[in-house]
């Protein structure tokens, strides 16, 4: 009945916000664009506001799951136009908050103890609400702030609920749309239904949290809050509680004379560093998440929160990231489209001139503007559009590096209109490949693997030995191979033969039945010529 009571929910808001208009923009089959011509609301709710816009309020509507669902989709431009995207990112998370008593309660029975003997202090009404989770004002027996983040009792069923619709309308839209198989809408599901139930395990957040704060440790660029992890569970996160100041609260940072233009440098650098340096980064870095410490101004120090998501690269994927954007700068677009080839991110028979022309063509706009007003989010998108084309397959890591970048970029420009991007990250690019490709790096990859050598080095002579031994019996293998394809082939040319006598006998059985006087002639021969011919034909149709 609850389901039943949500799918009627859900096409009151398709009503109301008139969605079937987007649907007769496509390329649909005939039967379903009529059956959406023949909608009743059609005649009495008009479409009065743009699509993108109606879009956002259906998913506002249906609530936070469906919202947090649109923040993420929103962060696909390589699946979505940019008006609709740049309309989802507007989507604001407003979750009034549940009972701070129940939350109260939670929190003592995750912990096994009441908060009076967890906390000197514990506010019962909630600091801050949202979707998934809401957080609780809290202090140490030994003075220190924190702040205790709890799940929301019973989120999971309901999120459980609301991604089964969602996978249900995108085989919807992948079975009656042509263009639904390109967008992957069950992928982008599948995707969205990861992400949000790993946001459910407090302790995964933590420990991304820790890895943070271990690779900023005494950095006065970032700052990572303390886990307090003998407090923490999976519906349950205790963790030092900052004071800073929103990031996009522009009036307290000038209030505070803080320097704008290394603030914003120093957030571009924070990027480049924990993805080229710690292959570990922040992947929801919006304005709501970012921090700016109240002490030394001058030197502007960034705090983090929320670690849910957190994104990776693989060696391979940083040094060809690196590359391209170092190919890009030089123009070098041969070079550009043979690292996709190289990096796998294109199939390997793609047409490298092809390729490299269709990037030149994108591209090449871009470099009449000046250097500090090339976005290197746009640069990345406009890349990822292109080898699409070419049948690039969606790479999820690189989706959410170029989300974070997007997130960087706008932040930084925000902050520091002038921020010159590229006069930022290009040294660090450039110090990164030279360390990587130098003599330290060799040393240093040396010095990582030395201890698997070693430990392998024992088993090395049987390994030569087991390869060598392989290779010798490749010419007996082969000719095994050899003469089992000529026995099948014998088999099948025999099979064809016996077919073909038999359909000479059926053809001639045929003839015999139309011809009296071959009958006739049939009648007259002895009855040992009968038997033989019987047992005959049988043995031939047993072989057949």
């Amino acid at each position: 009945m609850k389901r039943l009571s949500r799918i009627l929910k859900i096409i009151q808001v398709f009503a109301r916000y008139r969605l079937d208009t987007i649907f007769l923009g496509l390329s649909l089959p005939w039967y379903v664009r009529i059956l959406f011509w023949l909608l009743p609301w059609r005649l009495f709710i008009p479409a009065s506001k743009p699509e993108a816009v109606r879009i956002r309020l259906a998913l506002e509507a249906l609530g936070p799951v469906f919202v947090k669902f649109g923040q993420m989709l929103s962060t696909r431009r390589d699946l979505l136009t940019d008006e609709l995207s740049e309309e989802l990112k507007k989507l604001q998370d407003r979750v009034p908050p549940f009972s701070g008593p129940q939350a109260q309660t939670l929190i003592e029975t995750a912990l096994g103890q009441p908060v009076s003997e967890l906390f000197s202090s514990f506010e019962v009404e909630p600091l801050a609400s949202a979707s998934v989770a809401q957080v609780h004002e809290a202090t140490m027996f030994d003075g220190r702030d924190v702040v205790v983040k709890v799940i929301r009792p019973g989120i999971s069923k309901t999120i459980r609920k609301d991604v089964d619709l969602l996978f249900t309308l995108a085989r919807l839209v992948h079975t009656v749309w042509e263009e639904g198989r390109r967008l992957r809408p069950v992928e982008v599901v599948a995707e969205y239904e990861q992400t949000i139930f790993d946001e459910l395990d407090l302790r995964k957040e933590a420990a991304n949290g820790s890895q943070l704060r271990r690779n900023f440790d005494n950095s006065d660029v970032l700052y990572i809050p303390e886990i307090y992890w003998d407090f923490t569970r999976a519906n349950v996160l205790v963790m030092e509680r900052i004071h800073g100041i929103p990031v996009a609260d522009l009036e307290q940072l000038a209030a505070q004379h803080t320097d704008m233009k290394l603030l914003a440098e120093r957030g571009v650098e924070i990027f480049f560093t924990q993805v080229f340096r710690d292959s570990f980064f922040h992947a929801d870095m919006h304005p709501g998440n970012i921090f700016v410490s109240r002490n030394t101004p001058s030197q502007p120090q960034y705090i983090a929160v929320d670690f849910g998501i957190i994104g990776s690269l693989t060696p391979e994927d940083q040094s060809y990231l690196a590359r391209n954007f170092l190919a890009f700068f030089k123009r070098d677009y041969r070079l550009v489209a043979q690292l996709h080839v190289d990096s796998g991110w294109v199939p390997a028979d793609t047409n490298v001139d092809a390729f490299e022309t269709a990037i030149r063509s994108v591209c090449e706009p871009i470099f009449e503007k000046p250097l500090k007003e090339i976005s290197f989010g746009q640069v990345l998108l406009g890349l990822f559009q292109t080898a699409r084309r070419f049948n690039m397959e969606v790479q999820p890591q690189l989706v959410l590096l170029q989300k974070t970048l997007l997130n960087i970029e706008g932040l930084g420009r925000q902050l520091y209109p002038d921020l010159d991007l590229w006069k930022t990250a290009k040294p660090f690019l450039e110090n990164w490949m030279k360390e990587r490709m130098g003599p330290k790096g060799v040393y240093r990859t040396i010095k990582q693997q030395a201890p698997d050598w070693l430990e392998k080095l024992p088993h090395m002579p049987q390994l030569v030995f087991d390869a060598l031994s392989q290779v010798r019996n490749l010419d007996n293998i082969r000719m095994r191979d050899l003469r089992a394809y000529q026995q099948a082939k014998d088999e099948l040319e025999a099979k064809s033969k016996r077919r073909s006598y038999l359909a000479v006998i059926l053809i001639g059985g045929s003839v015999v039945a139309g011809s009296p006087e071959l009958q006739l002639w049939l009648c007259s021969l002895p009855v040992s010529s009968w038997v033989l011919a019987i047992l005959g034909g049988a043995l031939l149709f047993k072989r057949v």
